[in-house]
């Protein structure tokens, strides 16, 4: 993996990252603005996408066809849905799903993307393992799990949506990019993983607890990424 493109939906989750950039280069595309360098003597290409699923695939295809990206990783935050999950604690994508995608009419579960072979996309094993390693150590303080990432263009806080999110896909953490990002990489045979780090219980208490641990979430994304970038 010679460059790895990396997305945030938000400004804050990628900024520190772009800031470490040697002799960055800026190319605007699709509205949105690629930073490309070298971070800890690897190729890079970091990109603020925007919030939502069209943002974060747009990114994602920019980084394919622009810049010949070998991998993508979204690194952001998300509101937790298993009750393993603690504010700060990481997920990393074993797949990644839409859980607005509702075919149902014709047939098709909730989730499935129709007339498509895949809908539920798989993490790079590869980054994956190499992301729990590298969370141990400079994470030592918060737990890192592998599972299923659902992605949707809504914030959730309600406790009826999470339980539904729970018994409908089994997803652990929920956001509004990583499947979209996920779908546009598997479309193009490029390896990907979704870093998530939790925020908010994506309930009643999602609102305040989101104003006040957004920042120390992605603390954590940020340490891993760089100790990542480090042995890829």
């Amino acid at each position: 993996m010679k460059k790895i493109g990396i997305i945030g939906a938000m400004a804050e989750e990628v900024s520190m990252l772009i800031d470490r950039i040697n002799d960055p280069k800026v190319t605007e595309k699709a509205g949105m603005k690629f930073t490309e360098g070298k971070l800890l003597e690897k190729e890079v290409v970091i990109v603020n996408s925007g919030i939502g699923k069209v943002n974060a695939a747009l990114a994602a295809q920019v980084l394919v066809d622009l810049f010949d990206v070998d991998a993508i990783i979204n690194s952001g935050v998300a509101g937790a849905i298993s009750n393993r999950l603690s504010i700060g604690d990481i997920v990393l994508s074993e797949d990644a799903v839409q859980h607005d995608m509702d075919a149902s009419y014709f047939g098709d579960p909730v989730g499935n993307i129709p007339r498509m072979k895949e809908s539920y996309f798989k993490g790079d094993k590869k980054l994956i393992k190499l992301a729990e390693e590298v969370c141990a150590e400079v994470n030592p303080e918060i737990h890192v799990f592998a599972g299923r990432v659902a992605s949707g263009d809504q914030f959730v806080s309600s406790a009826e949506k999470k339980h539904w999110l729970a018994t409908t896909f089994n997803a652990m953490c929920t956001e509004m990019e990583g499947a979209a990002i996920a779908q546009a990489a598997y479309l193009n045979n490029t390896p990907f993983l979704v870093i998530r780090a939790i925020s908010d219980k994506a309930d009643g208490s999602a609102t305040m607890d989101y104003n006040t641990f957004e920042k120390q979430a992605i603390m954590h994304t940020d340490k891993l990424v760089m100790g990542m970038l480090e042995r890829l």
